[in-house]
């Protein structure tokens, strides 16, 4: 079982003034330091245990891929140490290791020992290789003549040709067609419910939540948060928000709450669920819901937007729109402290479980212009029952099921 421990880690690049000064410190060793040090990641601290799954997310410039090149030795720490227990897979960049004149088969030998497998396993594991990526007579073509798409393909089918103890992956797979990442999200999933140690890097939401148990997003070359996916990924949309610069503004979740961000110019006062006109917090499937808000008005503004979005318990969003969608924005506040909004479904034909309403204020045109109050999880609700159990999943859609002819084998 693989086991990943980082501790008090950090990155520094050495930034000279002029070439000049790079050049005198090398010619003179002994002399001051000619060179200011940029720090890229700084005390960084986590485990990942044996057969958890961990995303780590941030904006572009946060320092993830460093931190993964430095968990897997391809480049050296400023400080600290990183311990793994366990052999490691690891997909970081598009095609690195690959020889652009070698066809993909000879690629597949190389990368593979560079992996620790001997030439017959690989032999061994080649048709599995060829079968998983998919890229047919390309397999004895030069790299050079591949797409983007088809490195990855084969990159990812020998990283993973073996079940490795644990498994790191960078941002890679986005640049793979749907079907593709269908089948990675799939052999990584199969990992993880093996015992597989998993790092995972993405973008996509979704990836993080279905694949991962625990997430850690990293700001400004420090770890921000950790905790349950879903919640970190909340404060990682309210954070953007925030242009990743200033997190004032966002409060972390407290008990049976979530991530709540936003200036304060306007302000959720209320979120309350009504069905048949009376507050609930359990309905039956396929009933009428009405969402009311309540918003606060702290300062005049121009045209804003209010939005909500239905979530199940995983985080997946069942249903989502606001007022810009449905071209219903309301019009600028003056001399108001209050008003109350409705988003009315007739039919809310969602399948039992548990679901929160989480609740937007924002400029009409986007929440990265102006975020006045983010409220993810403002209320929960559950849908219980069903009116005759017919269908199961996370929608309820009924079904009317008709023979319409039978056939003999003559």
């Amino acid at each position: 079982m693989g086991t990943i421990t980082v501790t008090n880690l950090g990155k520094a690049y050495k930034q000279y003034p002029t070439r000049w000064s790079r050049l005198k410190e090398w010619l003179v060793p002994f002399s001051k330091p000619r060179h200011q040090l940029h720090w890229v990641l700084r005390d960084i601290h986590f485990t990942v245990n044996p057969g958890e799954a961990v995303g780590i997310i941030g904006i572009n410039g946060a320092g993830k891929s460093t931190l993964l090149k430095m968990i897997t030795g391809t480049t050296q720490p400023t400080t600290g140490s990183v311990n793994i227990t366990g052999r490691v897979a690891a997909l970081l960049e598009l095609g690195m290791g690959f020889h652009p004149d070698f066809t993909g088969r000879q690629n597949a030998f190389m990368a593979g020992q560079l992996l620790g497998m001997s030439v017959e396993e690989i032999a061994g594991l080649m048709p599995e290789i060829e079968a998983f990526a998919e890229i047919g007579d390309y397999m004895d073509q030069p790299v050079r003549v591949y797409s983007s798409g088809m490195q990855v393909r084969l990159a990812f089918s020998v990283a993973t040709a073996k079940m490795p103890e644990i498994l790191i992956i960078d941002e890679a797979l986005s640049v793979g067609d749907a079907y593709f990442q269908h089948k990675c999200v799939g052999r990584i999933r199969e990992f993880s419910e093996q015992g597989t140690t998993i790092l995972f890097v993405s973008h996509d939401p979704g990836a993080i939540k279905n694949i991962c148990n625990r997430a850690i997003l990293i700001n400004s070359g420090h770890i921000e948060y950790v905790g349950d996916p879903d919640d970190v990924l909340d404060y990682y949309s309210a954070l953007l928000a925030k242009g990743g610069k200033c997190v004032d503004e966002i409060k972390k979740p407290e008990k049976d709450g979530g991530i709540r961000s936003g200036n304060g110019k306007l302000s959720i006062a209320a979120v309350e669920l009504l069905h048949n006109g009376v507050i609930t917090y359990h309905i039956a499937p396929g009933v009428e819901l009405c969402v009311t808000v309540k918003v606060q008005v702290e300062e005049s503004v121009g045209e804003f937007c209010i939005g909500i979005s239905i979530r199940d318990r995983y985080g997946n969003v069942m249903v989502g729109t606001n007022t810009e969608l449905l071209k219903s924005n309301p019009h600028t506040v003056k001399d108001t402290k209050f008003l109350r909004a409705q988003f009315y479904f007739p039919t809310l034909n969602i399948g039992p479980g548990s679901y929160t309403v989480s609740v937007a204020l924002h400029d009409s045109y986007s929440h990265v212009v102006a975020n006045y109050d983010w409220w993810d999880k403002a209320a929960l609700f559950e849908v219980v029952g069903s009116p005759s159990d017919e269908v199961v999943g996370c929608c309820y859609m009924p079904v009317v099921f008709k023979l319409v002819d039978l056939f003999s084998n003559e």
